[in-house]
């Protein structure tokens, strides 16, 4: 090996400062916690490989490979959600899983949100690429084309293009607490006792429920459209089900329910607009909620759920 790429240390320790930072980038890119950690792990190979000496700024240099390799990691990705069963939603942040710098404000936050990631799926590659560096990161265009391989004109458009494609959902990124937290609990009483009049009541004309079961339990194919058919849905679901219970937490940074269906586990979240729900997410593949589920079982992750929950 030579000289120039012998991992120091303090080298290795450059990579650990970054890396929630990194995690941040490649999960936002990608929708998928598995993924983001396979990026991070070309990217210390990359990192490990390098003539370290030779980078001015460790972070740009990291953050730079960390979005080409997710870009490169999505192109594939894609194909494989055009050919999922049914509606593919993101995977959520295992609880208690912290990415990102903690100097983000709440606008750049909100794009690690369960909606943010659903909506982000509209963008091509380059489109989330140069969304997300520009929103998350606020870095000039210049930036962002070298980061990319682009020239500024085309990160200019991209991001236009983008911001015109997520249009005015995006403010389903942000969430009331307090408001938010009241709602979905009266939202859940009456999903649990299957009272659709109740549900109704709650959901706006024209609210959209995703369900995402991975072709491995029972889901819509299609998303569920309009306060009437989506109330339904729900209370078919109550109604097939004998033992139901739920824990409120919060999931990338908003809150959400974990819903237990006698065996069957899901998470749900929601999106709000003047005091009705306007998209449901009920994500029950199990393989995205395994990590989830556990907490339950963990009498200590439970009250730090329950605390998180009540702060909201």
């Amino acid at each position: 090996m030579t000289a120039h790429t012998e991992l120091r240390p303090a080298d290795a320790a450059i990579f650990e400062q970054h890396r929630p930072v990194l995690l941040g980038v490649a999960y936002r890119m990608l929708g998928s916690w598995w993924d983001a950690e396979d990026v991070l792990q070309d990217a210390w190979l990359r990192w490990h490989g390098a003539d370290r000496a030779a980078i001015g700024e460790p972070r740009r240099w990291l953050v730079t490979v960390t979005t080409r390799l997710a870009l490169d990691q999505l192109r594939s990705a894609r194909h494989r959600r055009e050919t999922y069963p049914g509606t593919w939603l993101p995977e959520p942040l295992p609880v208690g899983v912290q990415v990102g710098d903690p100097a983000e404000t709440a606008q750049q936050r909100d794009t690690l949100s369960l909606a943010a990631l659903r909506l982000m799926e509209r963008l091509t590659p380059p489109e989330r690429g140069v969304y997300l560096l520009r929103e998350t990161f606020e870095l000039p265009y210049s930036e962002i084309a070298d980061t990319l391989g682009l020239t500024e004109t085309n990160a200019r458009q991209l991001h236009r293009r983008a911001a015109d494609r997520i249009g005015e959902d995006r403010e389903r990124f942000a969430v009331d607490g307090a408001g938010h937290r009241e709602l979905v609990e009266r939202f859940l009483v009456a999903a649990a006792t299957g009272e659709r009049a109740a549900l109704q009541a709650m959901l706006a004309e024209e609210v959209t429920l995703w369900s995402d079961g991975g072709g491995k339990v029972r889901a819509a194919v299609n998303p569920v459209v309009g306060a009437s058919r989506v109330s339904r849905f729900l209370a078919g679901v109550s109604a097939r089900a004998t033992d139901v219970e739920w824990w409120f937490l919060q999931v990338n940074g908003g809150p959400a329910a974990l819903v237990r269906l006698g065996a069957r586990w899901s998470l749900m979240s929601w999106e709000t607009d003047h005091g009705r729900l306007v998209g449901i997410q009920l994500l029950s593949n199990p393989d995205k909620v395994r990590a989830l589920g556990l907490f339950a079982h963990d009498p200590n992750a439970a009250a730090a759920a329950r605390t998180a929950w009540a702060q909201l």
